[in-house]
């Protein structure tokens, strides 16, 4: 297996920036998740790193060697795909089995036969191999495109939406398998999605993307409890984390035309100064009692199963709590609300930049990869 690392990497396509002075470095054995919305950059990364495409400046190394003028086999990766690229008049033997066939590879058949059932029982797909493809379900299509990555034993997985074609509950079971897999080869993982749940429960690191910046670094722990700026705290988390616009007090908290928030020790600690601030909290930090200090109405409520994600409305401020689902709440009750102070966030207005994430946090930002 093999470390990645970009530096400065950037590609243009006509007059759009795809991917904008990217640094990134990526261990050696680690799962890495590269996380950000439609158009952020995210499969022009994975498919410069597989020598898909040519950077118009900065470099790529792979297993510390720069991998500039590499050919796509040169570089020994595997791409897994959204679609699974399979031949369907073959059999799930024959698909496990032809990359290894190529010109450039010298496999006896008994090395062939031994690499596909080794990746057949890794996936959990023997009893599909002398079937054809065309005849699988999206699922044992999705293991077999996987399946064709294993038996080449690459240096490097790069994975770009692998789960997205398949339905929520085939998607939770792949991703336990493949974070499972990840750690039984010891692979080099790069997964590109703009799913966070797949990104919170899978990466070891998750690097958000967006515009062809990258905004952030960090486990998924950092990235969720403290986020780098306002792109990150909206994006990451489900519901997103709760911005309302307001003024920072010496005691308080003012969101103008909503509610007043009396400061506590922890949260002018955390939010130390005056004047105005972007004002984050994340919806489990919201509680709602009567000991609560400021009042609002429920909005709308979303019954989860386990939990309610209630919408709380102050004047023209809306903003979410999550309660257990045995709480009897209803729209148009008036409630009085709290937050945890422990856990609010500060966000500068103008830059969007988290003025409160260092607060007894931790952030480790890949080399060169957060801009100032």
């Amino acid at each position: 297996m093999a470390e990645v690392r970009l530096d400065k990497v950037t590609k243009t396509f006509g007059s759009h920036k795809a991917v904008d002075a990217l640094s990134l470095r990526i261990a050696d054995g680690e799962f890495f998740v590269l996380l950000g919305p439609t158009g952020a950059g995210k499969t022009t990364t994975l498919r410069l790193i597989a020598g898909l495409e040519k950077p118009d400046s900065g470099t790529i190394a792979i297993g510390g060697d720069d991998a500039a003028g590499w050919s796509v086999a040169e570089r020994d990766v595997a791409l897994v795909f959204q679609y699974y690229s399979l031949y369907p008049r073959y059999t799930v033997r024959e698909n496990l089995a032809f990359p290894l066939k190529s010109r450039v590879r010298s496999y006896t058949a008994a090395e062939i036969e031994q690499r596909v059932a080794h990746a057949a029982n890794m996936l959990r797909i023997e009893h599909l191999l002398d079937r054809k493809t065309d005849k699988l379900s999206g699922g044992e299509m999705q293991r077999v495109s996987i399946g064709r990555a294993i038996v080449r034993e690459p240096r490097v997985f790069l994975m770009d939406e692998p789960l997205s074609n398949l339905d929520a509950k085939l998607r939770e079971a792949l991703r336990a398998e493949l974070k499972d897999l990840q750690m039984k080869l010891g692979a080099t993982f790069l997964f590109v999605t703009h799913d966070q749940i797949e990104a919170m429960s899978m990466g070891d690191k998750v690097g958000v993307l967006n515009n062809g910046r990258l905004v952030q670094v960090g486990t998924p722990n950092e990235i969720y409890n403290s986020p780098r700026d306002t792109f990150v705290a909206a994006f990451v988390g489900s519901p997103a984390m709760n911005l309302m616009g307001g003024e920072l007090r010496a005691d308080r908290i003012v969101v103008p035309g909503a509610f007043e928030l009396p400061l506590d020790d922890a949260g002018r600690r955390r939010l130390n100064g005056n004047g105005p601030i972007t004002v984050g909290i994340r919806s489990e930090d919201v509680s709602i009692g009567a000991e609560g200090v400021a009042e609002a109405i429920v909005h709308h409520v979303e019954n989860h199963g386990v939990e309610k994600i209630v919408t709380l409305r102050a004047g023209d401020c809306l903003f979410k709590a999550t309660v257990p689902a045995i709480a009897r709440i209803a729209i148009d009750d008036t409630v009085r609300f709290a937050w945890n102070q422990d856990r609010v966030h500060g966000f500068d207005p103008q830059s969007g930049l988290n003025r409160t994430r260092h607060a007894g946090q931790t952030d480790r930002p890949a080399m060169g990869s957060v801009p100032a």
